[in-house]
């Protein structure tokens, strides 16, 4: 028999009903990173957008997708058959099976083949489980491929080819518990020598199937959110859980990491045929951590971090995870002071790149605002600091950083004095000094701040030196791809980061400027890469996304929130419920980094943008200290929303607001504002006015009729006495032009790589053998 799709734990013929979790009220304290509740901290409707199952185990497909072939009653396999009867499959019969949950595969590559994991073939061979015998058949455990939706099930009317399957007898490389650091050596086991497959033309009855769930193993309850988003809008509720969804799926139990075969080859010498599959490589010490994706590459990707840790902290605070992935890249961190490119497989042959390098400060900034694990942040500090310094040494005269490696998100053109190196530089500085002044007080480092701040002007001053009048935006590069360069490209993520982190802070006509002219390149099915022709990347745009906000233009921001994420969702041969690693600028599933449209991963971290920007943004909750002891609250209803609420838990409390178009008898429309913080925090809510206060719960409203002012709200004005505004009505979307393909670009950037071995001297790689353009394994 095979089978063709994605595998948690595959079993037949057993029927066991799970235990349902007690429903618990919520208490109103702090939550804890290292135990996390079991039962959701702000239960309500908005829970129906949750698409984590109710129980991990048993998971039965509910549709059937297609029937090939002498098959009979396929029905009796789904979860809401009836009757006890099996399925019958006769040489030459096929069935594909449609899960309802665990959703994170195309429709387009549900069949014989299975999508796939590496770019050595266009797809994946099927798994070859032989059943000799009645009883459960269970595929094993190091076959695990994360989230899947379709699940084909055949008998070959022919033997197999040897070379056309992937035989559940061969095994993969035992995987033990991984010690990653840098002076030792991964134990590793070859395959078992078995290449022979039987096949014996007999009918089959399977009379169950069913899968158990193993992504997210922190909580036993998937659906234990600690945060909550809604809204007017439908779909903008769907894009957040989607993320968060997405986010659940992509953190994985540390010991069935890493689906790139050929480069676990290097630390684990396996010998698996091109083609196979596998997720059983230790990728971090740990319970779980989060990856880039479910499918692929289950690895800790720094980049990926930088979107995904805030929407996992507002999402799930699923910190542990997090805490895990940076340990994965602090623990093999190089001589120089540089940090490897991603954890495990990587950090063995010198891979670095220098964006990746500044994402992983990023996220110990990240995880030190959500969990403030200050001895944590301690034991690192020393190794934080030493990268830092090996970043801020790139800053050159120009006041531009100087980078040495190509590698970044798979985008080409990453070299030289570059604009979002150079903005990120800015961004990981400043949050650099508020660490070593407000949070560790370290004296060594407070003594560094004068030179800090020096550099810091100096990159105010360069990074006008990319500016394009013409254009208005800023060019990637000094040189060819400037401004009148030969190969003028101006980026959406370095333009993005030079509003983000502030670097052109003063200068605010400009910052609206460059909002604005991103904008207008926006496609009917979202926000254009330019650095990476034909591609749209909600990587880049989740950056975007933040770039419109820090610009003071939250309209734009849920206007491409709808426009791109809901095409993630609702678009042809796209899941319905996870994010995608990105897409062709015509819409097509094709991840233009990839000439095989199958190796697209369709739930990945890096995409989940509107889980943290509906939050921080739009709902306006900003931590400015660890916990959210000192916050910020500034909400923006935009012109799209008549109204939205939501919020999320820390280890201090709850934050939650809403905010409502309404009317109130005698006074009109108004806007009615409610806030509730934790007891122990104090902050400013900027809602027409500047407001200071403490923790518990407050009403502010703001009178459109008559002239706008705002009154914080005590007493009185009960909910009977605020109606719905009926006369508000949502704008039309704008129609935009399809993006049209460069089909001679879109072959020459594929990230392709063969017999390639990297070695990192001082931060620069040198590579040996052929190269087309970047280091794969992303």
């Amino acid at each position: 028999m095979l089978f063709s799709g994605f595998f948690d734990y595959l079993l037949f013929g057993y029927d066991f009903v799970s235990s349902q979790i007690p429903f618990k009220v919520p208490l109103r304290a702090g939550i804890s990173h290292t135990s996390l509740p079991r039962h959701a901290v702000f239960p309500g409707p908005w829970e129906e957008y949750i698409k984590a199952p109710r129980k991990r185990s048993y998971i039965r497909p509910d549709k059937i997708w297609h029937v090939e072939g002498p098959t009979v009653l396929p029905e009796a396999l789904l979860g809401n058959y009836g009757s006890a009867s099996s399925m019958t499959l006769d040489p030459g019969g096929l069935v594909i099976l449609e899960f309802g949950e665990n959703i994170a595969e195309s429709p387009r590559f549900a069949g014989r083949l299975p999508d796939a994991t590496t770019d050595r073939q266009e797809r994946d061979l099927p798994l070859y489980l032989l059943i000799d015998r009645t009883g459960i058949t269970c595929v094993r455990p190091e076959f695990v491929r994360g989230a899947f939706k379709y699940l084909t099930i055949y008998i070959p009317e022919h033997p197999p080819k040897p070379e056309d399957i992937w035989s559940e007898t061969e095994s993969p490389p035992a995987s033990p518990d991984l010690d990653i650091h840098p002076d030792s050596h991964q134990k590793h086991l070859g395959l078992h020598d078995e290449t022979s497959h039987h096949h014996r033309k007999r009918r089959i009855s399977i009379s169950s199937i069913f899968v158990n769930c193993t992504a997210f193993p922190s909580n036993p309850n998937p659906r234990a959110y600690t945060g909550y988003f809604s809204s007017s809008s439908t779909l903008l509720n769907r894009i957040w859980y989607s993320g968060a969804y997405t986010l659940q799926l992509t953190t994985i139990d540390p010991a069935e990491g890493s689906a790139l075969i050929d480069y676990n080859r290097r630390v684990d010498h396996n010998q698996c045929p091109q083609g196979s599959w596998y997720s059983n490589f230790t990728v971090a010490n740990g319970t779980a951590v989060t990856t880039d994706g479910a499918k692929r590459d289950r690895m800790a990707y720094p980049g990926d971090m930088a979107i995904a840790v805030p929407g996992i902290a507002m999402s799930t605070y699923d910190m542990v995870a997090v805490r895990t992935a940076l340990d994965s890249l602090f623990i093999r961190q190089y001589a120089d002071g540089a940090l490897p490119y991603a954890g495990p497989p990587m950090g063995y042959s010198g891979e670095f790149s220098d964006t990746y390098h500044m994402h992983t400060l990023l996220g110990v900034w990240n995880y030190i605002l959500f969990t403030d694990d200050l001895p944590w942040l301690r034991w690192h500090w020393g190794a934080y600091v030493q990268a830092f310094e090996y970043s801020l040494a790139k800053v050159d005269r120009t006041g531009l950083f100087h980078v040495t490696s190509t590698n970044d998100w798979l985008r080409p053109g990453m070299t030289g004095h570059n604009l979002e190196a150079t903005s990120l530089m800015y961004y990981v500085l400043q949050l650099t000094v508020r660490l070593a002044d407000e949070i560790v007080k370290d004296p060594y480092a407070r003594a560094q701040l004068g030179r800090w701040n020096d550099v810091a002007q100096r990159m105010e001053r360069g990074v006008e030196l990319l500016w394009c009048e013409e254009s208005g935006l800023y060019g990637d590069n000094v040189g060819r791809r400037g401004c009148g360069g030969r190969d003028e490209c101006t980026p959406q993520d370095g333009n993005s980061w030079a509003i983000i982190s502030g670097i052109i802070d003063h200068n605010t006509t400009r910052r609206r400027e460059v909002s604005q002219n991103l904008r207008e390149r926006w496609t009917k099915y979202g926000a254009p890469a330019t650095e990476f022709p034909n591609v749209i990347s909600p990587f880049a745009s989740s950056f975007e996304l933040l770039a419109h906000c820090a610009a003071g233009n939250h309209d734009a921001a849920v206007e491409l929130t709808e426009l791109m994420w809901g095409y993630m969702l609702d678009g042809d041969g796209f899941t319905n419920s996870t994010c995608v690693e990105g897409y062709r600028i015509d819409g097509d599933v094709q991840y233009p980094a990839y000439w095989s449209s199958a190796r697209n991963s369709h739930a990945h971290g890096w995409s989940t943008g509107p889980t943290m920007v509906l939050l921080t943004e739009v709902l306006g909750v900003y931590l400015e200290t660890p916990l959210g002891r000192r916050y910020r609250i500034e909400p923006h209803l935009t012109r799209w929303l008549k109204d939205v609420r939501g919020g999320f838990a820390t280890g201090l409390g709850r934050f939650e607001v809403a905010l409502r178009r309404m009317r109130a008898e005698g006074v009109g429309r108004v806007e009615v504002l409610d806030v509730e913080t934790p007891a122990g925090s104090a902050g400013a809510v900027v809602f027409g006015e500047t407001w200071h206060v403490g923790g518990g719960k407050n009403r502010f409203v703001k009178f459109l009729d008559g002239g706008v002012r705002v009154e914080r709200v005590k007493r009185g004005w009960k909910e009977s006495e605020l109606v719905e505004d009926d006369g508000w009505e949502k704008p039309e979307m704008e129609e935009r032009p399809v993006g049209v393909v460069d089909w001679e670009a879109l072959e020459e950037n594929y990230a392709v790589v063969s017999s390639l071995s990297i070695m990192s001297f001082n931060g620069i790689s040198i590579f040996y053998g052929e190269l087309h353009r970047e280091v794969v394994p992303k």
